[in-house]
């Protein structure tokens, strides 16, 4: 899979029409939810390049992002005459990146798209990277493929759409790239203001630290396309992470960079414990997490659910129950296991931290 095309964007229109220019097509097709169709699609539907979208809606939300929606998008597609020639955008956050790159890659075994994420969290993960698919049989992104965008267009003046807690559940994958990265890049996101995140010159600054943070992204990425080997640094945070995302969407869903900070707290409990992780470090990041994100509300009757969920991760090999790890900032242990014990004891950390 070649290196992702992934352009920090200053004027969207020249950037759109010249991603677009560069994939010859039929027809041309914009995929929206219901938030972007208000909010985002005005923005781009007065561009020359787009004159001849055709729309296709979605609902907003990771409840969503379902088989019924997928095939929804196929048969629009299908509906409006879309050939193996055509283009999809997906305008929209990591939701509608991730459902529409699924569709565009399996509609006539493959269609071209471009990404245009809107959210913080699609900037900075969801959009990059060439991972598809959707939710099912209540497990997240259980099915889907590795297929890359054409084209990935970042533009942060979609930012100022966002309210200040989807801007914070994009804000948690930034901080994992940073533990994955670096120290300095790792305290410059600690000590960023993220109460005034909405700000105008907060925003500005954060799109600095958003091209940082790609960055780590493509660079593992490129590296390790399909996840063998050290892409698995990008899981840090992920497998706890999205057990808490599945037993919330039985109960009250949460956003997914939520989840990925409080798993965030559970694997750096397990850093410290089984690869040396140094504990002043964990205490910071982990007091940043509790000052910023709150708590998803578990008790002890929730841990045989939890583990059973992570059971599933994608990563496992066996009975095992894989983790990435870290011994230090940027020193990365991807293969780790560890015990249901010691996963409890990292979720008591959790609920008392």
């Amino acid at each position: 899979m070649d290196r992702q095309k992934v352009i920090i964007s200053q004027d969207l229109q020249k950037v759109l029409s010249e991603a677009i220019a560069a994939c010859p097509h039929d027809k041309l097709f914009v995929l929206v939810d219901k938030t972007t169709e208000q909010l985002c699609l005005p923005v781009v539907s007065s561009f020359l390049c787009m004159e001849e979208a055709h729309p296709i809606a979605i609902g907003a939300t990771d409840t969503h992002k379902t088989l019924d929606t997928l095939s929804h998008v196929w048969s629009e597609l299908q509906r409006m005459g879309a050939t193996r020639h055509s283009l999809m955008i997906n305008l929209g956050g990591g939701m509608v990146t991730d459902l529409g790159g699924f569709a565009a890659s399996t509609f006539k075994r493959g269609i071209n798209y471009i990404n245009i994420p809107t959210t913080l969290l699609s900037m900075v993960d969801a959009s990059v990277g060439g991972k598809t698919g959707i939710n099912f049989g209540g497990l997240k992104n259980e099915i889907g493929v590795f297929n890359n965008a054409h084209s990935v267009i970042l533009d942060t003046t979609f930012l100022r759409t966002m309210d200040k807690e989807n801007l914070l559940s994009g804000y948690a994958e930034m901080l994992k790239h940073g533990l994955i990265s670096n120290e300095g890049m790792w305290a410059e996101l600690l000590n960023f203001d993220v109460e005034n995140i909405t700000s105008s010159d907060h925003l500005e600054k954060l799109g600095s630290m958003v091209s940082k943070s790609v960055a780590v992204k493509q660079d593992i990425v490129a590296e390790d396309p399909t996840e063998h080997g050290i892409r698995k640094a990008l899981n840090l945070g992920h497998t706890a992470g999205h057990a808490f995302e599945s037993l919330a969407l039985k109960r009250k869903a949460i956003l997914h960079g939520y989840a990925v900070a409080y798993g965030l707290v559970v694997e750096l409990y397990l850093c410290c414990v089984k690869t040396g992780f140094p504990q002043d470090k964990m205490r910071q990041t982990v007091t940043f997490i509790k000052e910023h994100y709150g708590r998803m509300p578990i008790t002890c009757d929730d841990y045989p659910q939890l583990i059973e969920l992570m059971h599933h991760d994608k990563k496992n090999a066996g009975n095992d129950i894989n983790f990435t790890l870290l011994s230090d900032i940027g020193d990365i242990r991807i293969n780790q296991t560890a015990s249901e014990e010691e996963i409890k004891e990292a979720l008591d950390f959790y609920r008392e931290y």
